[in-house]
């Protein structure tokens, strides 16, 4: 690599990391706890558990789970109905002011075989709330995902141009080598480049696929734009039905589900709100394996006549979304796999706390220039950017 080029190259993992390492700090010590966020909420009493009872209790009518959810708040309207997440006997249904997007909502959970009030869940307050608004935006709404989807860019930068100088700056060192007998600084530097180097596969899925998410609203409003105005053109022009004109929603259920045969129900958008039309009760099926139960099939069913519309395979962007969100919290494999992001996680954060703490000392190492020349506090790797920017390197493994 030629001087020039190792001085741009150097340049580029220099800044992107520095403006982004706070905000991928915050992103990892608020991430931590959502990799457990169900555990938690059983420790702390909050999740919602069905009683026991027999495995062949005949299931409620969801017309009249509905129709209990309903009653306790008659001024709203129905906007999600959902199962928990892994408790089938447990219907969450989410009532709003308007069927519009807002975070003016009412949770209620009903029993599905009883249609009885179990609780009435509050998600927009307490410790695991606060975590949640920072790690996805910031409590800034809209703009604060595309904010922290430009840090999360800036990420994937620094780790492309971190993996590109790792050769030239260790090139006088053993792999992972850490010089116990040196500075602490020294120390630090080559454990910051050990654990970013070690951490970089995970930092690059867990990054990119954090930079997916922060886009979902527009990937939806554009799957809205593209593909289900051709499906809707039948009802241009026509108002959002009513409430008091729809048919049977369990009806409705029992004909989607007939659609996609070997599916479960992961939840039902109504007619007006965000995942469907003014015109449809829209149900998302998922498969039963561990890769397809990420994967929604949405079915399309006419809200007066309870009989099937479209069902349309998702476009590629959806599914690449609908993959990369459980994937960035490592919902796959189970606990065994959430420990293992959770110590990934850990590690991350000294890479940035590291990376941070040897910025902060280059005016140490500014005030050495012979020091510096020598290489012998950079393992050789002089003349660059990243002696003196220890954060220059502090994200090669962020998450």
């Amino acid at each position: 690599m030629s001087p020039t080029a190792l001085r741009r190259w150097s340049w580029t993992h220099k800044w992107s990391s520095l403006v982004c390492t706070i905000f991928m700090l915050l992103l990892c010590i608020t991430g931590l706890p959502l990799i457990f966020h169900h555990e938690i909420g059983h420790l702390l009493g909050t999740e919602v558990e069905a009683p026991a009872m027999p495995a062949d209790t005949p299931r409620a009518s969801l017309d009249k789970v509905l129709a209990t959810a309903q009653a306790l708040h008659p001024d709203r309207v129905v906007q999600f109905v959902s199962h928990a997440e892994d408790d089938n006997n447990v219907w969450f249904v989410t009532l709003t002011p308007t069927p519009a997007p807002t975070d003016d909502f009412k949770s209620v959970a009903v029993d599905a075989r009883t249609a009885q009030v179990l609780a009435q869940p509050r998600f927009d307050e307490g410790f695991m709330h606060v975590m949640f608004r920072l790690h996805v935006d910031l409590f800034a709404g809209l703009p604060g995902k595309l904010f922290l989807g430009f840090m999360g860019l800036l990420l994937l930068v620094a780790i492309v141009t971190g993996v590109v100088l790792y050769a030239p700056f260790m090139r006088k060192l053993a792999f992972g080598e850490v010089r116990r007998d040196r500075s602490a600084r020294v120390k630090w530097l080559d454990l910051h480049n050990l654990l970013g180097i070690v951490t970089l596969v995970w930092a690059f899925v867990v990054g990119g696929t954090g930079m997916i998410n922060t886009w979902a609203d527009l990937l939806i409003k554009y799957w809205q734009y593209d593909q289900l105005s051709v499906l809707l053109k039948p009802y241009e022009g026509q108002p959002t039905v009513p409430a008091a004109e729809r048919g049977p929603l369990q009806q409705a259920l029992d004909v989607a589900q007939a659609q996609a045969p070997g599916t479960k129900l992961s939840f039902i958008a109504f007619p007006g709100t965000a995942f469907s039309s003014p015109h449809h009760n829209t149900f998302f099926l998922r498969g039963n394996e561990p890769l397809t139960s990420k994967l929604l099939k949405p079915v399309l069913v006419d809200a007066r006549t309870a009989q099937v519309t479209a069902s349309p395979a998702l476009p590629w962007y959806l599914t690449a979304l609908l993959v990369s969100q459980p994937l960035h919290f490592g919902d796959y494999g189970g606990m065994p796999m959430k420990i293992i992001w959770a110590l990934l996680d850990i590690a991350t954060i000294v890479v940035l706390g590291s990376g941070l703490y040897l910025w902060l000392r280059k005016g140490v190492q500014a005030a050495s220039p012979a020091k510096t020349a020598t290489g012998s506090d950079t393992g050789g790797f002089a003349g660059s950017a990243l002696p003196t920017s220890g954060a220059a390197r502090s994200t090669e493994g962020a998450a």
